[in-house]
């Protein structure tokens, strides 16, 4: 899978030597010396990406730069390489959500591999999150009373009950009803129920028809 790799490390033979490898690799590269280097470019997210990161880089440090980037919303995979291993700091990155943690120097298989798997969790991730966008477009299209049908019928209620709890009559909440089916894009309360929970309209552990 082609991609974008995003080196982050102060050591600039380091820097150097693994755009050069990842390269020849056919990956798109960008170096960064800092952290702050990396943060005043934030990396765009359109394509398969990850982040190739050293753990002790001065001022702000990998697993510090990590925590930032979760802070902005960055879905980014983290891969950390450090030339100082110890079982603490790895198991924070990985608690942390970073993708794997590599002792310098790495192998050009093991890095290779680490980097194609963060790319497919990216490219997943980004796979989800255009289906979410797409949901959540559906669901602007709802007129305010279709929203307060479908937010009542995904919570199992009748026409009857609906009609109780907003006014008006069966037969119009019946016409609601079959045009939010439509506009979400939909064949089955099961499916309509699915896609609220999966934008979190519906909690999973909420009630549900």
């Amino acid at each position: 899978m082609q991609g974008f790799v995003h080196i982050v490390d102060d050591d600039a033979s380091f820097r150097s030597a693994m755009e050069r490898r990842l390269k020849k690799a056919g990956y798109e590269v960008a170096i960064y010396a800092s952290a702050q280097h990396l943060l005043d470019r934030l990396p765009s997210e359109s394509v398969p990406s990850c982040i190739l990161l050293d753990v002790r880089i001065p001022d702000l440090s990998g697993p510090e730069l990590q925590e930032r980037l979760s802070e902005l919303g960055s879905t980014l995979p983290i891969i950390f390489l450090t030339g100082h291993p110890d079982i603490p700091t790895t198991v924070r990155a990985i608690k942390a959500g970073a993708d794997d943690v590599l002792t310098k120097p790495v192998t050009s298989n093991n890095l290779l591999r680490a980097i194609e798997r963060a790319f497919a969790r990216h490219q997943a991730s980004r796979d989800l999150q255009n289906r979410l966008n797409v949901i959540r477009a559906r669901m602007g299209t709802l007129t305010p009373r279709q929203r307060e049908v479908f937010e009542l019928v995904i919570r199992g209620k009748t026409n009857k009950e609906v009609a109780r709890a907003i006014g008006g009559t069966e037969r119009t909440i019946k016409a609601h009803r079959h045009r939010v089916m439509e506009k979400m894009q939909v064949q089955s309360l099961a499916e309509l129920v699915s896609l609220a929970e999966r934008v979190g309209v519906l909690s999973a552990t909420g009630q549900t028809a």
